[in-house]
């Protein structure tokens, strides 16, 4: 009976592990506690994530299309035109120390409804009415955006805990438990008005 007790014990702790999801919180800090970093969301809620230990902290920085080469890996977040083409409304370049570690290929995105995002590496890049149309590689397939100049373009530098001020924008991956609780290893932060705009 006890071995058969502690065999269910297993299963529901197991369960309530991999019960956990991933979401992503996107709003302005409201305060930083120790490690527990409240934000508004961007929908209103108040919102507490616990950070790691020894959380990382990664400040926005503008960049611009010229800084976009043939081999960078990329996050462009796009929305569909009626043609089934894709129109980036955001790009990221990620530091080279992501690859590998940001998942990869194409796939759905809550920047707005509807929104997709593609990580993935830069295999052309060629001029296009309007702006730049990538050509992006992944394990799997491949995607064409087109990237208006006018888009946030930006990339992350590293910073620290002093840049999480009240006012401050994040974009924070967490994971969210059965009961709703958050936590995150790290934290996104705009910079000199840049936002993680992903």
């Amino acid at each position: 009976m006890k071995r058969l007790y502690f065999a269910l014990l297993a299963l529901l702790l197991a369960g309530a592990a991999s019960a956990q999801t991933r979401v992503f919180v996107r709003g302005a800090i409201a305060g930083l506690d120790g490690n527990v970093l409240a934000v508004k969301s961007r929908d209103g809620r108040d919102l507490k994530i616990n950070l790691a230990e020894n959380f990382g902290v990664r400040a926005a920085k503008a960049i611009t299309l010229a800084d976009i080469k043939p081999g960078d890996f990329v996050g462009p977040a796009s929305r569909k035109q009626a043609d089934g083409s894709l129109v980036a409304i955001s790009l990221q370049l990620f530091p080279e120390a992501l690859r590998g570690r940001v998942p990869e290929g194409h796939m759905n995105w809550d920047l707005e409804p509807g929104s997709m995002m593609t990580n993935a590496t830069v295999a052309a890049m060629v001029q296009a009415t309007g702006g730049r149309e990538l050509t992006l590689e992944y394990k799997g397939g491949s995607q064409k955006v087109l990237v208006p100049e006018s888009v946030p373009i930006f990339t992350t530098v590293q910073g620290d805990r002093s840049l999480l001020v009240p006012g401050a924008y994040v974009f924070v991956a967490c994971m969210q438990a059965a009961d709703g609780t958050l936590s995150a290893a790290g934290v996104n932060v705009s910079k000199d008005g840049v936002k993680p705009a992903n």
